[in-house]
């Protein structure tokens, strides 16, 4: 079975869920399937991030000039993948267009896409970023999205709130989709080299005891319970956001001023990883997420959650971490104080988490992405025997 993957995620400097997918999803693949049955399709916008793969992958970079060139790459990709006599075309980033008679699978991480301006608008204002350029892109990856959707054979989705949201926006028929989990990252474990824990305290200055939030997701609700705690806790602990912008919410940026916070503009991989492990306590409190794979991570490296009980949070983390509902800045100051004064309950969550999140792996995803690559292949054939 010739595969035909599109990676241009790896290829243009990009961070966030779906570049984390892509780049663990692939290896994993290439491990469980023939070398030589798998095509990736890159870019050369920046340096290909996968290095060290079999001889027998082929990898074709398409030339990038400019944003044109995504665009064109876009709707172009299939010529090259039906040069190379694909039979299964895989596009994890949410649209894709594969050669025609060839079973296509698109794997569509939410529902976002799929919602009408209107629905995207507040989310772009919420993060701070309500501008032409970023209303232009809404509206392409809707209109792309859209497009693409009705012409996949499969598609494949992280859970199964995300796979109800599409059948609801996208009205696919809910045989099409397959729920396939994600997996925290290999790296993503309770760090245990005392001398590099020291030297990142050092090197980013951090207090003695702080909560690890994500400055993207909902920081508003974790400041307004912040100042619900008593005093002398907030004397003892701070909020350390992290943010992969280099940008924030200008609540955090007030927090960070009154002194209640801190910011970590974009930091390193590794040091993302320790800092969940330093972390007592790690906030999730999002309006909406496909998968929430922070939540998971930080469970990874063994650190107590509270995360919302907003889309596919609850089925994600199960009865590990603490739901809360995403805007109860009354409930979640409850629930922080909690879990930072008793260490009998923090060590529960703890335990709790490192259990639960066994459960969940990237060889899993790949296993699963097979079998959906092959329930693609039949698809097609259905399609093309009713002609």
């Amino acid at each position: 079975m010739r595969i035909g993957i599109d990676v241009r995620y790896l290829s243009h400097g990009l961070l966030g869920g779906v570049h984390t997918y892509t780049k663990h999803l692939v290896p994993a693949l290439i491990d469980l399937a023939r070398p030589e049955d798998i095509y990736l399709y890159a870019d050369t916008k920046a340096p290909f991030e996968l290095t060290s793969l079999p001889s027998a992958v082929t990898v074709r970079l398409l030339p990038w000039r400019g944003p044109w060139s995504s665009i064109r790459h876009d709707l172009l990709l299939r010529r090259a993948m039906e040069r190379d006599r694909i039979e299964v075309a895989h596009f994890p980033a949410n649209y894709g267009f594969g050669p025609r008679g060839v079973a296509t699978v698109i794997t569509l991480h939410d529902s976002l896409n799929l919602r009408s301006l209107r629905d995207s608008v507040p989310g772009l204002r919420a993060s701070n970023a309500r501008t032409v350029r970023h209303i232009l892109m809404m509206s392409y990856l809707h209109g792309i999205t859209t497009l693409a959707l009705p012409r996949a054979d499969l598609v494949i989705t992280d859970s199964g709130h995300a796979r109800d949201e599409i059948v609801r926006y996208g009205h696919v028929d809910a045989a099409r989709i397959v729920v396939v989990p994600l997996a925290p990252t290999p790296d993503l474990r309770p760090y245990r080299d005392a001398d590099r824990r020291a030297a990142l305290r050092r090197r980013y200055d951090l207090p003695a005891r702080f909560v690890l939030a994500d400055a993207m997701k909902n920081p508003g609700v974790l400041i307004a319970a912040w100042r619900l705690l008593p005093n002398p806790l907030r004397q003892a602990v701070q909020i350390v956001f992290f943010s992969r912008r280099p940008d924030a919410p200008p609540v955090v940026r007030d927090a960070v001023r009154a002194g209640d916070a801190r910011l970590l503009a974009r930091p390193p991989r590794e040091d993302l990883v320790a800092l969940y492990s330093e972390a007592d306590l790690f906030v999730f409190p999002s309006w909406i997420e496909g998968f929430g794979l922070p939540a998971l991570e930080a469970m990874a490296a063994g650190v107590p959650v509270i995360a919302s009980n907003r889309g596919s949070l609850p089925e994600v983390v199960g009865d590990a971490a603490v739901l809360v509902e995403a805007d109860d800045g009354p409930a979640l100051a409850e629930h922080i104080r909690t879990l930072l004064t008793r260490p009998d309950e923090a060590g529960r969550r703890r335990e709790a988490g490192l259990a639960w999140v066994a459960r969940f792996s990237w060889r899993g995803t790949a296993e699963a992405t097979l079998d959906g690559y092959r329930r693609a292949r039949a698809f097609r054939l259905a399609r093309t025997a009713h002609r």
